[in-house]
């Protein structure tokens, strides 16, 4: 696929190009999920910290951003965390320096560029940039496109779902597979957003005054509602991939 109509470069390569960072509305995406505090406290200050670290795409033609995939360097310590995107970003920020590991933790295009292939043209340029940068290899806590369709299912079998070809169901899933990414594990709680009730009936426009699980339109799984303490809490879970970076593959 020819993409000679971006030009990709890092936020250490071209700074200016960092106010683009917040260029990209999606309204996809649903409210709730700005409003993981980890995230909002630590990731804007932990991307200006790694610039080299962040591909920003713009089209030539016009200059207007295209997409962007955001990496940081942590320390996995003992295996991938369980606690998966808020996990690489606390370990980014208690390091005083670059830690050896790397992950990808967020990715986007501009919604009327999708279904291009730019997602899968960033994921390998981050694939090469993390290489370049001296890491061995490119782990993510992998959010599935379409998992919210199906939020009673639990991840490990929405990962295993195929299709006749035998690559996987989820679009952002095959991408990763065909990059040459193996999922790993399940990082059951890799994002927690707490609040009380009021908050929760604005963001999704429910009711929530049933205790229990609930539905969350944009949600890969159910909020639990808890009435008597006036708070719904949504801990959302994320598959791990590998990429592993030494072999020279960058497909």
């Amino acid at each position: 696929m020819d993409f000679a109509w971006l030009e990709v470069t890092t936020l250490a390569e071209r700074p200016d190009r960092t106010a683009l960072t917040s260029a990209f509305d999606d309204p996809t995406v649903a409210p709730f999920l700005y409003h993981d505090p980890i995230s909002a406290a630590l990731f804007p200050a932990l991307v200006a910290r790694h610039p080299q670290y962040t591909l920003m795409a713009v089209e030539k033609e016009n200059g207007r951003a295209a997409g962007m995939l955001c990496t940081l360097p942590f320390t996995a310590a003992e295996g991938l965390p369980p606690g998966g995107y808020d996990a690489v970003l606390l370990s980014a920020a208690g390091a005083p320096e670059r830690g050896p590991d790397v992950s990808a933790l967020f990715a986007t295009v501009r919604p009327d560029l999708r279904g291009r292939g730019v997602s899968g043209h960033l994921l390998d340029l981050a694939r090469r940039n993390a290489a370049a940068l001296g890491h061995t290899a490119l782990v993510a806590p992998v959010r599935p496109t379409h998992k919210h369709e199906h939020p009673r299912v639990p991840l490990e079998q929405y990962v295993a779902r195929r299709r006749p070809d035998g690559t996987a169901q989820d679009p952002w899933l095959r991408v990763h597979e065909r990059a040459g990414g193996r999922f790993v594990a399940v990082a059951p709680h890799s994002m927690t957003i707490t609040a009380t009730l009021e908050r929760w009936r604005e963001w999704t426009g429910l009711p929530f005054d049933t205790a229990g699980p609930v539905v969350v339109p944009g949600g890969l799984n159910p909020a639990l509602c808890d009435p008597e303490r006036d708070i719904a809490t949504y801990v959302e879970a994320n598959a791990w991939y590998r990429h592993d970076l030494q072999t020279g593959r960058q497909s």
